[in-house]
């Protein structure tokens, strides 16, 4: 098997209304077995900055969970998307096996614009220790696997 093939597809916001002056609605992912993590998020029409970029880590799904050092946009070199990144995605690329909690979260804020911003929010995980590589087990419904 080709070791791209090798990943799992999650949801963590998926396509939507618009929002403006409120959190995203997000899904925690569940690393258990998996070794690395890329969130991507992705703006279409946007009027007002983001208020808070950064992903955060708990033990358990629904406990309290913390940031993740370096992974917070509202930190210099890091900016947070701004009203005019129109159709840009943001990545963060984060290894988890050993050196991050179990569950990841990534936490958005739209700040207070005359309409808002859309936003679409997944998570590719990769290296998994073992699992269901089948369509199901790889967060889809369903996939090709060409050559």
């Amino acid at each position: 098997m080709n070791p791209m093939q090798n990943c799992s597809f999650v949801s963590v916001t998926p396509p939507a209304a618009i929002i403006d002056n409120a959190a995203v609605t997000t899904a925690a992912v569940d690393m258990a077995g998996w070794g690395y993590a890329v969130f991507t998020a992705y703006f279409g029409a946007m009027d007002i900055a983001a208020t808070v970029f950064k992903l955060t880590e708990c033990e358990t799904s629904g406990g309290s969970y913390t940031d993740v050092p370096g992974a917070d946009f509202t930190v210099l070199p890091l900016t947070v998307p701004s009203a005019t990144d129109d159709n840009k995605g943001f990545r963060i690329f984060c290894k988890t096996r050993g050196v991050r909690k179990r569950f990841l979260d990534l936490s958005v804020t739209i700040g207070d614009g005359s309409s808002g911003d859309y936003v679409a929010i997944w998570c590719d995980r990769f290296y998994p220790i073992s699992g269901d590589l089948t369509a199901a087990g790889r967060g889809l419904d369903q996939n090709a696997i060409i050559g």
